[in-house]
């Protein structure tokens, strides 16, 4: 295991801090390092206020965006005023629930009222919503204090982060390298403890390859378990919305405030919300893992030693693991939903797309065949309707193991400048348009390297699938790169999702790792060929 960083020793000692009842230095490091867990029990005990966490998560937020633009937008006067409001809660006896004046950071395609919302596009810089996202909503009833909008790929567009109006997102563990995306911004929020979660969307990937990129975790939820509404879309028959946070108790804190029915929402399913924090202390001794070998093709050396020893783990915390098979997902053409929504976008002030953007999304004209988006839509909602029967039943299967990326986080040069001096994508980059979606065209594709790997390979089927599906990290490269391992289930069933990703946890200390990045340290400078495709 390797040598505990100095982020490691101050979470540490936050965490006994707390737990010991000892009174809690006041040093805004030691307060952002605290779980999500930790923060809401000091909050509730009254050790430290509403205040203190937003104002700690503030200056966190200063020291470190400047290095790796995670935020577009930073509410500090809202956040503030939350704060104090809620502080005054506290002070009398008064708490919403367990995220009662947690800060927690949202992806900027999450509408908020009089917030600017920008897709990380120039098409919506002046774009400022009416009303919240359901999503939205949930939290500030419950407490949260929404701190900022995190930086994202342009539009979900791709699954780096660094396209973006604002500039790229650039990961903490190596600022030359891709945060992953779409929500990369809210990974690298979260993991350089800016926020003590997140929430990002999902739909090819866009919450687990920054979770495993950037070494946190994050959970896609079934679809249809939490609301749509109020986010700017990329498809929404394979969008999801849900939590990143640095461990798997948080993310069931989270999750169980935004799960929920909206009337409002066509794709919204009424099911009961179980106690997702209750259902951690599920048994797992019985559970059945199955390994499908399509998402095992190709991985990196040091991603499949990772992901072996992470299975080894697994295998003694459960009955084992078996190999499977699963339904193809070929012929689910969504590729019309992508471009409905952009048929009439208009941009507020006139701006337009990035250009790698501009390419990776489909022509209306050549997506627009309301047959073939039919047939692809009643093939998806058959394999929805047949998958938990099909794989998880006849299969004798609890849970789904696969690695979340099959190769390192790329360079963002490579990134945004494939062929260029920085070796062609080469096995880690995805391109400039990397594909999207269960069938989403793959745009450009002449023009795109040889050897340059789709980061969504072993991502996106599970949209497709609909299933919820969990990234944790399971190791780290040679040079410090985090690598993540999936947990996938059948449908509405995160409560048994995160009862074996927590048991690997409390098996495991990756999850306790931060980046050890210097306040002194340079931001590489772009090639001018790739500062053209993003914003810098």
């Amino acid at each position: 295991m390797p040598k505990p960083s100095r982020r490691d020793f101050f979470a540490a000692g936050a965490g006994a801090l707390v737990a010991s009842g000892s009174a809690l230095a006041d040093t805004p490091t030691e307060l952002c390092a605290l779980t999500l867990k930790q923060a809401s029990a000091g909050i509730r005990s009254k050790k430290f206020s509403p205040l203190d966490l937003t104002e700690a998560c503030l200056a966190s937020i200063k020291t470190w965006n400047p290095k790796t633009n995670a935020w577009i937008t930073v509410m500090r006067d809202k956040a503030l005023a939350q704060a104090k409001t809620l502080t005054e809660e506290q002070a009398a006896g008064r708490f919403r629930g367990p995220l009662h004046g947690i800060p927690i950071g949202l992806k900027d395609s999450i509408d908020t009222t009089g917030v600017r919302t920008t897709a990380a596009s120039a098409v919506y810089e002046y774009r400022f919503p009416s009303e919240d996202a359901d999503v939205v909503r949930r939290l500030k009833a419950a407490g949260a204090v929404l701190i900022g909008k995190a930086n994202m790929h342009e539009f979900d567009a791709g699954a780096s982060s660094a396209v973006s109006y604002w500039g790229p997102v650039r990961n903490p563990w190596n600022l030359e390298r891709v945060a992953g995306g779409p929500s990369g911004g809210s990974a690298a929020a979260v993991v350089m403890n800016n926020c003590f979660a997140a929430l990002g969307t999902d739909s090819g990937g866009g919450i687990r390859i920054p979770a495993s990129a950037c070494g946190i975790t994050g959970l896609k939820p079934t679809h249809g378990r939490v609301s749509l509404r109020g986010i700017v879309p990329y498809c929404w028959s394979l969008d999801h919305c849900g939590p990143l946070a640095r461990t798997v108790e948080d993310i069931a804190l989270l999750l169980q405030q935004i799960a929920g029915y909206d009337a409002l929402d066509i794709d919204s399913l009424d099911k009961p919300v179980p106690d997702y924090l209750a259902a951690l202390a599920m048994p797992v001794a019985k559970f059945r893992l199955g390994m499908a070998a399509q998402f095992f093709d190709h991985l990196d050396d040091e991603v499949a030693r990772a992901v072996e020893d992470a299975i080894a783990t697994l295998n003694r915390l459960t009955q084992g693991t078996h190999e499977i098979g699963m339904p193809s997902l070929l012929h689910a053409n969504v590729s019309a939903e992508i471009a409905a929504y952009r048929e009439n976008l208009r941009g507020v002030n006139g701006g337009g797309y990035e250009p790698s953007t501009a390419r990776a999304f489909p022509s209306v004209p050549d997506s627009a065949r309301a047959v073939d988006y039919i047939r692809g839509w009643r093939d998806l909602t058959l394999v929805r309707r047949t998958i938990d029967d099909e794989v998880f039943r006849k299969k004798n299967v609890d849970i789904l193991v696969a690695p979340a990326l099959r190769h390192l986080p790329a360079l963002i040069e490579d990134e945004l400048n494939p062929g260029g001096g920085g070796g062609g994508g080469g096995r880690g980059g995805s391109g400039a348009t990397p594909a999207r979606g269960a069938a989403a065209p793959k745009p450009d594709a002449a023009n795109r390297p040889r050897n340059t790997a789709d980061p969504e390979e072993n991502t996106r089927p599970f949209n497709g699938y609909g299933l919820p599906v969990i990234s944790i990290p399971c190791g780290f490269s040679k040079n410090g790169l985090p690598i993540g391992l999936q947990l996938a289930g059948p449908m509405f069933s995160e409560s048994t999702v995160l009862a074996l990703a927590h048991a690997f946890q409390q098996s495991t200390d990756w999850h306790k790792r931060r980046p050890d990045l210097a306040i002194d340290a340079k931001v590489p400078v772009l090639s001018k060929a790739a500062a053209e495709q993003t914003g810098s």
